[in-house]
């Protein structure tokens, strides 16, 4: 999915080990601000006062919360005679450029007043692993889990973290959360089917037409996100708008030609992400373009294709969701990646932008204690918005997917 790996180049492993150093022996814990003691200043008494003195009123000591956080360093690859292979060293650069975010956004908030203690456990990317971890005394008795990060080892965890009332966070994974199965669950990353939600909800409102046309590759995956994506537009239209579904071979389009229309858009969508279906079917519909209206919705995944170029895109009026889109010219942007390279002396990555936006709201709301009841403050970070909802069994699902569109050869936000 978009939100949890966009590929990125792996660190060198010299590189790599002197950052995550730097980074573990920084500080697992983020520094907390003591209360000032203000001595009095000594004065002989007054013989003329006999009075009781009063008692000292000491200020409350802060609050300090505990968090775990939860992340595939793969320290074991550290061992002599161990290596990282290319998976383990990109899975280790996911997690110190999120840990490093996280870290920066609790240092943050620790200038404000807040205080945490940050305890840092190593889940190998493994899911005996991190079975293990949901053992650990001190991460049960954590007032929050962030992590694990992948599904296979969140579903591993929770499976065995009996606590009916301890927040577990699924920081970068879209993995839908009915495959944990667990209440207390936190999913930030929205999950695919709050993509087609947010793709019906546009057609529907911003165009309203009569008919959409879906062009599907056959692929049995495509259903993620086409079967949420039917039902959000017979829902939302009523069952007025038509659906009309073609399996496309070869990118012959032709049986579709007699049902378009010469002056109203012609709405395709397409949630295939296979290379050469894309390519093909692509080119047929730019070939049709000149003489009927195109609109093109795409899976959330073109984003991340090379393969597709923004001219081609934009000459098909093409759509795109996304929960992850970072504007890196935006001044908020531009601020955050001078300090946090000021601090690390290294390039904040899509996964530190993401921990630093998730440690600053999970951070307050743990502090102010509304981890219980995330729908009462939504939140606007730099690379998405937080905006929550309860879904019964599955926990708190942040639902906040924006859409875009090809203008000027780059993605524009259009809501």
């Amino acid at each position: 999915m978009t939100s949890v790996v966009n590929r990125l180049q792996p660190l060198s492993g010299n590189r790599w080990f002197i950052f995550l150093f730097i980074a573990l022996l920084g500080a697992a814990c983020s520094p907390k601000l003591q209360p000032v003691t203000v001595r009095p200043v000594h004065k002989e008494p007054e013989k003329a006062a006999d009075k009781t003195p009063e008692k000292e009123n000491k200020p409350a000591a802060p609050k300090t919360s505990t968090i775990a956080l939860l992340l595939p360093f793969g320290l074991d690859h550290l061992a002599p005679g161990a290596s990282y292979t290319t998976s383990s060293l990109h899975e280790a650069d996911i997690a110190l450029g999120y840990y490093q975010g996280f870290k920066l956004a609790l240092d943050s908030l620790t200038g404000q007043g807040y205080n945490y203690k940050l305890m840092v456990y190593d889940t190998r990317g493994d899911k005996a692993q991190s079975h293990s971890l949901a053992n650990n005394p001190a991460i049960r008795a954590s007032d929050l889990v962030v992590g694990p990060v992948f599904p296979d080892d969140i579903k591993a965890f929770t499976g065995n973290f009996t606590s009916m009332h301890q927040p577990v966070v699924s920081p970068l994974s879209p993995a839908s959360p009915s495959a944990y199965k667990n209440q207390q669950v936190i999913t930030m990353i929205p999950p695919l089917e709050y993509h087609a939600w947010a793709a019906a909800r546009y057609i529907k409102e911003k165009i309203n037409p009569e008919k959409v046309f879906v062009l599907r590759s056959g692929f049995n995956e495509e259903n993620e996100y086409l079967i949420p994506l039917k039902r959000a537009i017979d829902s939302l239209g009523k069952k007025h708008i038509k659906i009309i579904t073609l399996t496309v071979i070869h990118g012959q389009l032709n049986s579709l030609v007699p049902q378009f229309s010469t002056t109203g858009a012609n709405i395709f969508i397409i949630p295939a992400t296979d290379q050469h279906f894309l390519t093909i079917t692509l080119r047929s519909l730019d070939s049709l373009h000149n003489l009927y209206p195109v609109t093109v919705f795409g899976h959330p995944n073109w984003v991340n294709f090379s393969f597709l170029k923004a001219e081609l895109l934009q000459r098909l009026d093409t759509y795109i969701t996304s929960s992850d889109r970072i504007n890196y010219k935006a001044e908020n942007i531009v601020a955050f990646m001078r300090r946090y390279r000021e601090t690390y002396h290294t390039d904040a990555t899509a996964f530190a932008i993401k921990g630093f936006d998730e440690g600053m709201y999970l951070g307050r709301q743990l502090s102010a204690g509304n981890l219980k009841n995330l729908a009462q403050t939504d939140f606007s970070g730099l690379h998405n918005d937080f905006k929550f909802e309860k879904k019964a069994g599955l926990g708190w699902i942040n639902t906040h997917v924006s859409v875009y569109k090809y203008a000027n050869f780059e993605l524009k936000k259009v809501e």
